[in-house]
């Protein structure tokens, strides 16, 4: 199984949109990783699962837009900036393929090192606006890291 873990991209502070939409630079920002993705990943994702809130919705929006996975796009539950990583966990040894989480932190930092070193509070990655994690789990179960994308490295 593959798995995308991206941040969602730079929004407006909540006094200045209680929505929190994605600011012009996090749409672009967040159309470079995407288009970096389709170019050079040997995996896209057949799924994108979101958060719900409108920046995680905005910013998985334009990743199916450009990536175009088969089964789409949806709304998943358990993905709030504050929810508790372990029903993911759970959540993700139901899945083959490949798919594409987007959602906040502190909830994919916690994810991401419980499936790596099993323990939420090693913070082992540090995730970026729009930034996309990249991991696979091998047939015993084990997590394994391949790269890391963030806005500042992939060229305009």
């Amino acid at each position: 199984m593959f798995l995308y873990l991206v941040q969602h991209g730079k929004a407006l502070p909540k006094e200045v949109d209680p929505d929190r939409s994605l600011t012009e630079e996090g749409i672009s920002e967040t159309k470079r990783i995407a288009n970096y993705i389709k170019k050079y990943a040997d995996k896209l994702p057949q799924r994108i699962i979101h958060s719900g809130k409108r920046r995680a919705r905005q910013t998985a929006e334009m990743f199916e837009e450009i990536l175009k996975p088969s089964e789409g796009i949806e709304q998943g539950k358990e993905l709030e900036p504050e929810s508790l990583p372990w029903g993911w966990v759970e959540k993700l040894k139901e899945y083959e393929g490949c798919i594409m989480i987007v959602g906040h932190l502190p909830h994919l930092k916690r994810l991401a090192s419980l499936l790596l070193c099993h323990d939420e509070n090693k913070p082992i990655i540090q995730f970026y606006n729009s930034g996309a994690v990249f991991m696979s789990r091998d047939e015993s179960g084990l997590w394994s890291l391949h790269w890391i994308v963030i806005p500042e490295i992939v060229p305009e």
